[in-house]
């Protein structure tokens, strides 16, 4: 039993190391707003005077260094997979850099890993432990990101409605993304007013569409990208295209939730099978606490406890991918 309230304390000190640290990185990113809002209106207004090409565009965006160590955000910046992990945090909503957050995975997974061992003298214990910790923050970050995405597509035919009124009451399509920039909330209001200040400041229509895309790669907003450049191209009834696109997408909504209906049975015996050795290993602690503390002390024990619970993430990642339907 002091062994389970041990590894509980153990478990207490890490999350609350993982907070502080997370609250520390947003702390530094508030205070450097206003230095990024400075660095990013001299960006600005480098392009509008000076009319670089794209290549002295690329390198002009690649000197804003907002992180706690520009180093190491130029080092990833260079590197094709850092790009796409700072993409991906941009994708997520954080403001956070990619050296933050290295800062941060790092940070958890040494702390973490440092107590185990100081508790259970086990190396191999203590690696599975801090790995696991490492992971901690970089699944709550893709839990942002997921969620992040899922409420832009949900909110996104609201934002086509608009701009297709905007367009039939005789507004250019610039207005109508301005107007969804105003009307509607983050995240859909907040990447529509990129959209609109890239083409405002000088970028073309084609362009700033493209970087929408990257921002959101979402399959509807490939589709509306699209539909307006060809729209551009050919002519057409812009409005009624929109329109089109938005009932689209909300049918599609329809059938994802009824997808969801029919594999709610799946998702709920996943979290069951999850949840049922741990609350065993509880209740059994609880009857018997000589019975379960061999698991703790005995190396055997240790290592069966490390499989089992491999096991058990490897198993809720297979029943996830079965239930994932692609709408």
């Amino acid at each position: 039993m002091m062994l389970a309230m041990i590894a509980v304390g153990v478990f207490v000190v890490g999350a609350g190391g993982v907070v502080l640290l997370y609250l520390l990185a947003v702390r530094y990113g508030e205070r450097g707003r206003d230095r990024r809002l400075q660095q990013r209106l001299h960006e600005i207004g480098s392009v509008v005077a000076q009319s670089a090409d794209e290549e002295a565009q690329t390198d002009l965006i690649k000197q804003l260094v907002t992180g706690p160590l520009p180093g190491l955000d130029k080092l990833i910046a260079r590197s094709g997979r850092g790009s796409g992990f700072g993409r991906w945090l941009e994708q997520s909503g954080v403001r956070l850099s990619p050296s933050a957050v290295v800062m941060i995975v790092a940070g958890c997974g040494i702390a973490r890993g440092v107590l185990t061992e100081l508790v259970v003298r086990q190396p191999l214990v203590a690696l599975a432990v801090g790995g696991v910790a490492a992971a901690i923050p970089v699944l709550v970050l893709r839990q942002r990101r997921t969620s992040r995405l899922r409420r832009f597509e949900e909110y996104f035919p609201e934002a086509l409605d608009l701009i297709s009124r905007a367009v039939r009451a005789g507004h250019g399509f610039t207005a109508g993304l301005k107007m969804a920039a105003e009307e509607l909330e983050d995240p859909v209001g907040s990447e529509f007013r990129k959209t609109f200040d890239e083409q405002n400041f000088g970028l073309p229509l084609k362009d700033a569409l493209a970087n929408l895309s990257v921002r959101m790669p979402l399959l509807d907003v490939r589709f509306f990208a699209t539909a307006v450049l060809i729209q551009r191209d050919t002519g057409g009834n812009l409005a009624e295209i929109l329109e089109n696109l938005a009932s689209v997408v909300r049918e599609r909504f329809k059938i994802l939730r009824q997808v969801h209906v029919h594999t709610a049975h799946g998702r709920f015996t996943a979290w069951v099978l999850m949840a049922l050795p741990v609350g065993l290993c509880i209740a059994l602690s609880s009857i018997n606490p000589e019975h379960m503390n061999l698991l703790f002390e005995e190396s055997m024990g240790q290592k069966m406890l490390a499989g089992a619970i491999s096991l058990q993430i490897l198993g809720y990642m297979w029943i996830s991918r079965v239930v994932k339907i692609e709408v």
